[in-house]
């Protein structure tokens, strides 16, 4: 954990730069939001204009330090995705495609599990997937999450429903996992 002076902190991994989001961001984060592909498996359609990245980042931003904690994820100085726990204990994540399978996910999210159960001492963390997402489900299970159930028509997006995934990593798996 690093204190750059503008934000409480900075989490460093070996490529990337993990910090709280600030207004600054919407450009690069609507190039994540408003790509068809990054938000097939997301919780609502593709934005459609700035506006709308930035009442999302508003409400990314203000999330009280006691629900959760979210981060966008720097490479090279350029905002190419967010990771974080949004609401306390769920996980969640999302890259622009140009990044995809570079192992940045993974990453990013090693270095927000670690402080999850570090820092806030969350006894586990769960995520909830669709079951298309394939690569959302290997990248959680290579992590450690194991399945605890399934569900049918869970989200309405875009006007499709879609199923849910759920998983859980428990902070005694996660260490022993580390190795």
């Amino acid at each position: 954990m690093i204190d750059d002076g503008a934000h409480p902190f900075v989490l460093r991994t070996s490529r990337l730069a993990l910090r709280p989001a600030r207004p600054g961001d919407v450009a690069d984060l609507h190039a994540v939001l408003s790509d068809a592909r990054a938000m097939r498996f997301w919780s609502s359609p593709p934005h459609v204009d700035i506006a709308q990245t930035a009442d999302w980042l508003a409400d990314t931003i203000a999330i009280p330090p006691g629900e959760g904690e979210d981060f966008v994820i720097e490479r090279d100085e350029r905002v190419i995705g967010k990771v974080g726990l949004y609401r306390f204990p769920e996980i969640g994540f999302i890259l622009h495609p140009d990044y995809w399978r570079q192992g940045f996910a993974r990453e990013a999210l090693a270095a927000v599990i670690d402080r999850a159960f570090v820092v806030h001492r969350l006894p586990q963390i769960v995520a909830d997937v669709d079951p298309d997402n394939v690569a959302s489900l290997a990248l959680l299970s290579g992590l450690g999450f194991i399945e605890t159930g399934r569900a049918e028509r869970t989200w309405c997006v875009g006007g499709r429903w879609c199923d849910s995934v759920y998983l859980a990593l428990g902070k005694g798996d996660w260490g022993a996992n580390r190795s």
